[in-house]
């Protein structure tokens, strides 16, 4: 612990000298009041869990001068230590954790069960504190625990009754309150600057034939993770190359055509999935080639710094999704107007004092993966929820960090790539997808640039398009598009493979007013969750109405798509619409019966698709574009998007929802899709699942093939 402050190594030894005593301490004489003995039990079980991540910290500091202090571990030994630290939340351990909000409820009653909840799933981030060496991170959170469970020894032990709730409560927001300098701080320095090398280290310098390096991050380890780093490590070297290239090359081509100067760009955020490792190792060289340095960061562990259950950074397979869902607005105990101001007076000081490294800041590289079952939630109804003045007050709090961040960041000064691979859970055959996506991922440019050229060239003499649904799907919409000079302008970008790989789609920011219907699709995988049958109506390009059948109640339905579809805004407009043509890829897909696990960024190039939220081109719309033909794509904005010119500063605040969720209808439920001309001429683009359009017949190919 020598490289740690004198404060921060007592602060820690006193917490652990307090932890060892929790087990001893006796509240026997007050086990006859209702719950007692099981609010003991917590706090024993949960003091137990902290003292063995210290175990593991203290082994890990001792070897941490060493180098690769996990290559010298035998793997079983590996293998048991993040049993031990992930096991209670496990599926199979779950039902009966104190972690899991409804059995902590039912032991420890309504009063403090959820709360107690969240304090165990908030202790749990110490797992990545401790392998990270971050300990003052790791003494608050405990000091925090400490802190209540004395609230509760003195209150049993020496007046024999339970502490009020709202005195816990007090206790977790001025937690958050007082370290939102250190943990929202943090996360801010994590994002725009270099100096976290933990991944780094482990991705450059670990033996990557030896699968122990997986163990070195703290996450959760499963199949997926090893398999995965085999498959990588046992593939010739010149295809893991080329994968690395096609990515690197993705993010600079991203440059070029958006016309943005990447002269001045130091840095690159790359995102990958745990077991990438060889092919990132790869890219992280070639970026170094091009004049970047990598910022790798983990997503965020500690719920002040978290947004639902999306994770930003590195990460692996999740040790179980329902434990991630039922604490994805644990915020709900401490988020208040306070609070929100807090948080965005620590970030703009934050980036304020680092704004040479947020100008040198390139952009995500993000390589995404698939082949997880979808995931149906169960709704808890003792999972901590957001009230409706919070969410209000959360989508004030995002509007307000997407300025901040744009401020130090500007949107149209940096570029991202996007690309999937499987993961071996996807099934037997992942060997062979892994390969099928390697061809999707690289296919001709320069022939889908001319087959989406006619499609386009169409389009731009519609004044709406209309899109039908066949068989049980109900989608019939017109989606209005803007007014151009055709001769020189389009509506609608030709989508190649440069910063969203695989190449192969069409889209547009289309016109609110006048777009009115239905969208709806069997099935859909977002942001994680699985949605059936879901359905949303539009009114001037505005969410009007949605549900879908998820759960009995329509009540849970709705919930379920305001939470996590809509970010709790009460509406949101069309922010793009566009047709996807890569018709490779949805026989694929049907090929190994992969549709629905694939991820959005593979399926909205299978089909029409319906962004919600944002245009492709918020807080950019100024910028230059041109479609490779010449023209310049002129429909970047919508009534929303043009509020940001409003000299009214509430009317600004109502630009931008910052959020932007696609939605695809497969090909197999598209009835047609039309465009209509202002002389009402009707064009077919799509009928019954193909292509009729000439110049778009080898889009069809795939589906004889």
């Amino acid at each position: 612990m020598e490289l740690y402050s004198e404060d921060i190594c007592e602060r820690l030894e006193l917490s652990l000298g307090r932890l060892e005593e929790i087990s001893h301490e006796d509240w026997s004489s007050t086990f006859d009041k209702d719950n007692i003995a099981n609010i003991k039990d917590y706090f024993d079980k949960v003091s137990e869990f902290i003292l063995y991540s210290y175990d593991v910290l203290f082994t890990i500091d001792n070897n941490r001068d060493d180098g690769c202090w996990y290559e010298k571990l035998d793997i079983e030994v590996l293998k048991r230590i993040n049993n031990e630290l992930y096991k209670d939340i496990l599926p199979k351990n779950y039902e009966k954790s104190y972690a899991n909000p409804e059995y902590a409820v039912l032991k420890c009653g309504e009063e403090y069960g959820a709360i107690l909840a969240f304090l165990y799933a908030e202790v749990r981030a110490i797992i990545a504190y401790a392998f990270e060496g971050k300990v003052l991170e790791f003494v608050a959170i405990v000091e925090l625990f400490l802190e209540i469970y004395s609230m509760w020894s003195t209150s049993i032990i020496e007046d024999g009754i339970c502490p009020q709730a709202k005195y816990i409560k007090e206790a977790i927001y001025y937690h958050m309150y007082d370290y939102s300098d250190v943990y929202v701080r943090s996360r801010i320095e994590q994002t725009v600057t270099c100096q976290d090398e933990f991944a780094k280290n482990i991705i450059m310098n670990s033996d990557l034939s030896n699968i122990n390096y997986l163990y070195a991050y703290g996450e959760y380890i499963s199949n997926n993770e090893i398999e995965l780093s085999k498959y990588l490590y046992n593939l010739d070297e010149a295809s893991v190359k080329a994968m690395a290239k096609t990515y690197v090359d993705g993010f600079i081509n991203g440059f070029e055509t958006m016309r943005i100067d990447l002269t001045p760009k130091k840095t690159v955020n790359i995102r990958y999935f745990i077991g990438q490792e060889r092919m990132v190792r790869y890219a992280i060289s070639m970026f170094e080639e091009h004049g970047l340095k990598p910022i790798i960061f983990r997503y965020p562990v500690e719920r002040i710094n978290r947004k639902l259950t999306i994770r930003t950074g590195y990460f692996g397979t999740q040790a179980n999704k329902q434990y991630d869902y039922d604490h994805r607005m644990d915020e709900a105990l401490f988020f208040d107007k306070a609070l929100a101001e807090r948080k965005l007076e620590v970030i703009a000081d934050t980036y304020e004092k680092n704004k040479e490294a947020a100008g040198y800041y390139a952009g995500p590289a993000v390589i995404e993966v698939f082949g997880e079952e979808p995931f149906n939630p169960a709704s808890k109804k003792n999972a901590l929820k957001l009230t409706e003045k919070q969410q209000e007050l959360q989508v004030w709090y995002s509007s307000k960090l997407a300025q901040l961040t744009n401020k130090y960041i500007p949107r149209d000064k940096y570029s991202f790539t996007i690309i999937a691979y499987p993961i071996p859970e996807i099934g037997d055959n992942f060997k062979e997808i892994f390969d099928e996506i390697v061809k999707v991922n690289t296919l001709d440019n320069e022939l889908y640039k001319s087959i989406q050229q006619s499609i386009i060239d169409e389009l731009n003499e519609a004044e709406y398009v209309h899109v039908i649904g066949t068989n049980e799907n109900k989608t019939d919409i017109k989606v209005y598009l803007h007014n151009i000079d055709s001769s020189k302008e389009t509506n609608f970008e030709n989508c190649l493979a440069d910063v969203n790989i695989p190449v192969g789609e069409v889209f547009t920011s289309p016109k609110l007013t006048n777009t009115n219907g239905i969208l709806n699709v069997s099935q859909v995988y977002l942001n994680e969750l699985k949605y059936n049958n879901l359905c949303i109506e539009f009114v001037d390009g505005k969410i009007s109405n949605y549900t879908c059948d998820n759960f009995d109640e329509e009540e849970k339905n709705k919930s379920y798509i305001k939470e996590n579809l809509m970010f709790n805004h009460n509406t949101l407009p069309i922010g793009e619409f566009a047709i996807g043509t890569n018709t490779t890829a949805y026989v694929m897909a049907n090929k190994f019966d992969i549709l629905y696990k694939l991820p959005i960024l593979i399926v909205e190039k299978m089909g029409p698709h319906f962004a919600v939220g944002d245009t492709c081109y918020s807080y950019s719309e100024d910028c230059k574009l041109y479609n490779p033909d010449g023209k310049e794509i002129v429909a970047k904005d919508n009534e929303c998007s043009l509020l940001r010119h409003s000299s009214d500063e509430k009317e600004r605040e109502k630009a931008y929802f910052n959020c932007h969720t696609d939605i695809t209808i497969p090909y197999e439920e598209i009835g047609g899709i039309y465009s209509v001309h202002k002389d009402g001429k009707k064009v077919s683009i799509i009928e019954n699942g193909r292509f009729v359009l000439p110049g778009t017949e080898e889009l069809n190919i795939p589906f004889e093939e």
